[in-house]
Formats: structure tokens, C-alpha cells, sequence
């Protein structure tokens, strides 16, 4: 008997539960970080999924972006990301509905950012 189940999703959701202030290299505040999605079978961080604008909760859009591009200040326990934030507005986001964060997605967030493609089947 062979299983013909569809594979699962290769990464997960984790989820920020306090606010992590991302910053521009000039120091200008972006945004925070909303989640992390992680490799399951690995444990690896592959992309930050950033939340911008809104109030109170409402009207934010969020915007994933390959793990590379942030930059850990640990003295002020803050991401530093290293695009400029017009190049990170235009990029792949949603404010709504999550897409499936399948390797298709993470094919077209590389491309959007110029980064190498993460190979999500091999961890």
C-alpha cells in the first residue's frame, strides 16, 4: 500500500507575541515583526513576515521577506532591515487572508527581493 496523501506544508507559522520593532538602516521605523515562518522539519528560520500600518489593530498589511534581510541589533533588541522600506511596500503582501506559504510562494518572494530561492523540500 503506497500513501498518496498530498505532503504537508514544509513551514509553520510562529507567531510574534510581543512587538519586535523592525528599523531602516537609518533608523527609521518600519514596522514590527508579526511571525516568523520556520522549517518543520529543520527548525530553521526561512522568512519574517513583517507587519506595517494600521491603528489600533486595524488596516496593518503584512509583508514576508527572506530572513536575510534582517539584521538582529541586540542592543536595542530590534531587526534591522537592510532594503529600503518603498522597495519592501512593493513587495508580495496581503491584508487579509494569508496565501499558502508553499515553495511557489517562497519562489516568488525571492525573485521580488533578489535573493537565492530556498529549496523547502530539503530543509
Amino acid at each position: 500500500m503506497t500513501d498518496t496523501a498530498a505532503p504537508t506544508q514544509q513551514l509553520v507559522q510562529a507567531n510574534v507575541s510581543g512587538t519586535m520593532k523592525v528599523e531602516s538602516r537609518d533608523g527609521d521605523a518600519v514596522g514590527t515583526v508579526h511571525a516568523f515562518m520556520v522549517h518543520k522539519g529543520v527548525g530553521r528560520v526561512t522568512h519574517a513576515v513583517l507587519s506595517l500600518g494600521g491603528f489600533l489593530g486595524m488596516g496593518k498589511s503584512f509583508y514576508p521577506l527572506p530572513f536575510s534581510l534582517l539584521t538582529f541589533d541586540p542592543v536595542r533588541d530590534m531587526y534591522v532591515v537592510t532594503i529600503d522600506r518603498r522597495v519592501l511596500e512593493g513587495g508580495p503582501s496581503w491584508a487579509n487572508n494569508a496565501p499558502v506559504f508553499d515553495q511557489a510562494y517562497a519562489d516568488r518572494v525571492a525573485r521580488y527581493y533578489e535573493t537565492g530561492s530556498e529549496n523547502l523540500a530539503a530543509g
